[in-house]
């Protein structure tokens, strides 16, 4: 982060004396000069005319002397006066306040000192230790339990060595090239390899992300949120693409869509950073995900199941999830592990944490209660499925607006996504006739789009004082983003699933997808009956 030019302190008292010292001596030495020069105009014989050439030459010396030693303490106190002061005991406990506030420390207005805490805050750093870890907990094992219960048991195992593939395949690239390409500076598009390898990310800086986490947890926390994104696509195309496509798939899809998008909603020069770069060209703002995450992984979930095509059986045969205990558990998992996902978004243990926190809670259970309700309503029952789908929903939908709404907004959202996107998973599948196997773009996409314009509407400046300087054009600049998001991620996933397909294909043949992946692809069965 850049710090502003710190306030000249005045000069020292020990420089003060040196100064005193020097000027009376130079004082002196005139007096002795003038006394000389009174002196060789009345002796004029040359005995005395030397002695006083003598003289003459040693106040010479003695006067370079004490200039030189003037100059000399004159350009060591400049030189202190450059470097940042140490600072004072009104300046430390300013710091503190500034820790207990998530704030800058070491700086008050335009004077800026050396904090004595300049670092990684034990707390707001445990905070988002702790969030990192919560949201790792919701691909390993949230994520699959959840996609994995839906399925058929067949394929579970297919599920899992998906999640876990992708898991280890995104943390390589993340440390090769992804975190310098979301988060370099670069452009307004994506970032450059300034930080390849994790290169300058330590453990004892702070500032990356926020004032007290430390680089490397910042980089770790996003990391997180990297992997979960292209693992979420899984759901619309489980039980027919082959491991070897999914993995060539999601490699091109982390360069040509989550980096630029990480890059140009959460970075510094970011084209959609509307809060972090002054000059971005549609100033949007997503607290923790709904363009970046859902929007891109659900969109693309759509273009990638269309081209993928239905699976065998689709629409003749029943294919009902083999296990909902494992999908309730799932559930659980990731309402749990979205806490880290949302108020770990606040980068810090306060306020907004506090907020986003109680909203997501606010939202996830609404929207559970209203999909329940609205299925009973329309189908008779309230079914399992039906609860865990609304929780997810109302997750999803309140996840880039968390940070930004009051708690009747969060109730709002709730509502709204236990009906929006049930009526898309219910209807609009059956509609189209696309083959979305576990509703990955019914719930992350429709929700996802949902969200990101309730943020438009619902986001408070009392709640967080960033939306403040944005609210008056908010509703324009997130519909903007979300037509943006839209068309870039089906045009790039378009793009890369038929250069996979034209490489390598993407299905495995029909007696293999018949059989079960499980078996056929990675030699187990994840029930021995």
């Amino acid at each position: 982060m850049e710090r502003n030019r710190i306030a000249k302190e005045p000069l020292r008292p020990d420089f003060r004396d040196q100064k005193r010292v020097c000027q009376k001596r130079v004082n002196f030495g005139l007096t002795r000069f003038r006394r000389i020069i009174s002196v060789a105009s009345t002796n004029l014989n040359t005995i005395n005319m030397l002695k006083t050439l003598q003289q003459l030459r040693l106040l010479a010396l003695a006067s370079m002397a004490c200039l030189f030693t003037l100059t000399s303490t004159t350009t060591t106190a400049q030189a202190q006066d450059a470097a940042p002061p140490e600072a004072t005991a009104e300046q430390r406990l300013f710091d503190l306040e500034q820790y207990v506030k998530n704030g800058q420390p070491g700086k008050d207005g335009d004077v800026t000192w050396t904090s004595r805490i300049a670092g990684p805050g034990p707390g707001h750093n445990a905070w988002q230790m702790t969030s990192t870890a919560l949201v790792i907990f919701m691909t390993l094992p949230g994520l699959f339990l959840f996609y994995g219960g839906l399925v058929r048991r067949k394929n579970i195992l297919s599920v899992i060595a998906q999640c876990m593939g992708i898991a280890g395949m995104v943390t390589i690239l993340w440390w090769a090239c992804g975190y310098s390409l979301s988060f370099g500076p670069g452009n307004a598009f994506i970032g450059d390899f300034s930080f390849a390898m994790l290169k300058g990310v330590e453990p004892g800086n702070a500032g990356a992300g926020y004032w007290w986490i430390s680089d490397t947890m910042w980089a770790m926390f996003q990391l997180s949120f990297a992997i979960i994104t292209p693992a979420l696509i899984l759901g619309a195309i489980a039980e027919r693409m082959k491991f070897s496509a999914v993995l060539v798939f999601i490699l091109l899809w982390m360069f040509a869509v989550y980096f630029p998008f990480a890059h140009m909603v959460w970075s510094g020069t970011g084209f959609m950073s509307g809060i972090l770069n002054a000059g971005a060209g549609i100033k949007a703002i997503d607290f923790a995900g709904g363009t970046v995450v859902h929007m891109t992984s659900g969109w693309s979930a759509l273009v990638l199941c269309l081209i993928l095509g239905k699976r065998v059986g689709f629409g003749k045969e029943a294919m009902p999830p083999h296990s909902m205990v494992l999908c309730a558990v799932g559930t659980g998992m990731l309402w749990v592990g979205w806490y880290g996902f949302n108020a770990g978004s606040a980068l810090g243990a306060d306020a907004i944490a506090s907020n986003a926190f109680a909203t997501t809670t606010l939202a996830a259970a609404t929207a559970g209660f209203v999909w329940g309700m609205t299925e009973w309503l329309i189908k008779g029952h309230p079914s399992i499925l039906g609860f865990c789908s609304g929780i997810v929903a109302g997750l999803v939908v309140v996840t880039p607006a968390a940070g930004f709404i009051n708690y009747n907004g969060a109730m709002i959202i709730g509502l709204l996504a236990g009906v929006v996107p049930f009526l898309a998973c219910a209807y609009l599948k059956k509609a189209l006739g696309y083959d979305d196997s576990l509703d990955t773009f019914g719930i992350h996409g429709i929700g996802g789009t949902m969200g990101a314009i309730l943020t438009g509407i619902l986001a408070d400046e009392k709640v967080n004082s960033v939306v403040g300087p944005l609210k008056a054009s908010l509703l324009v600049e997130q519909l903007k983003a979300v037509g943006l998001t839209i068309v870039w991620s089906v045009v790039a996933t378009a793009i890369i699933a038929f250069i996979v397909k034209a490489i390598i294909g993407l299905r495995p043949s029909g007696e293999v997808e018949s059989a079960g992946l499980d078996i056929n692809e990675h030699g187990e069965e994840g029930y021995i009956m």
